[in-house]
């Protein structure tokens, strides 16, 4: 974390919502996250979130079970819009003025993706959570949150997940799987390590936006993560 960031994309799962349930929402987990982005936000960092859906329905696993892909991606993003909304709801009942877009239009819950107003959302000192990816099926939040963090220019794209890291194989199935401090984005493309989806991966390569994968379930990491310390890997060019 070389320089002191001023705009970040936050990228949850959506699996991070279900806290300690096995599917769904839990307000009380929503509302210690809410908690650490407040923190963020009041050390003087302008916010974008993106959450994705897979508490709820994640569109891949859908077709796979022979839904059409298409469909199944859109229930995906609606899924998006209900985390995003949940979010929202727990940010506000602790003062945190906040404003949901969403890539497919749905005027009476939240705005369409108009990104000078967005601009001028954080510029109000208020959080923007964008919600149903990039609004197309075939994409995953990730690339969403790849989009976004280029379109609003910001400084690093933070991804908060279960895992603490990017690893050179699946820490859950291999017990000396190595943990990297530091990789760059062409080594994640050419051993496929599973950090993000390869679009996504590459459009923060080609903006230079670092990626910073950490695990959200920490209590207090993300303001450790963001003073550079915490347990995390930055994927980022290779230096």
């Amino acid at each position: 974390m070389g320089k002191p960031y001023k705009r970040i994309l936050l990228k949850l799962s959506g699996e991070v919502l279900m806290g300690r349930q096995q599917f769904g929402i839990d307000p009380e987990f929503v509302a210690e996250l809410a908690l650490e982005v407040k923190a963020a936000k009041d050390s003087g960092l302008e916010i974008c979130l993106v959450i994705g859906g897979g508490n709820i329905f994640r569109g891949i696993s859908g077709a796979a079970v022979g839904m059409n892909r298409a469909s199944a991606d859109y229930m995906g993003m609606l899924a998006t819009v209900m985390n995003a909304l949940a979010m929202q709801n727990a940010l506000e009942q602790i003062g945190v003025k906040t404003r949901v877009q969403s890539a497919v239009q749905m005027d009476q819950v939240c705005e369409p993706v108009i990104l000078r107003r967005a601009q001028r959302h954080l510029e109000k000192n208020r959080v923007v959570i964008f919600a149903a990816g990039v609004g197309a099926p075939f994409f995953t939040t990730d690339s969403g949150a790849a989009l976004r963090a280029a379109e609003m220019d910001c400084d690093a794209l933070l991804k908060g997940t279960s895992v603490d890291g990017v690893y050179d194989s699946d820490p859950k199935k291999n017990p000396n799987a190595k943990r990297y401090d530091t990789v760059d984005y062409n080594t994640v493309l050419a051993e496929d390590l599973k950090v993000m989806d390869a679009s996504a991966v590459a459009l923060c390569r080609d903006n230079n936006i670092p990626i910073v994968v950490f695990s959200i379930r920490e209590k207090g990491n993300l303001a450790k993560v963001l003073a550079g310390g915490g347990i995390k890997t930055i994927v980022q060019k290779e230096v």
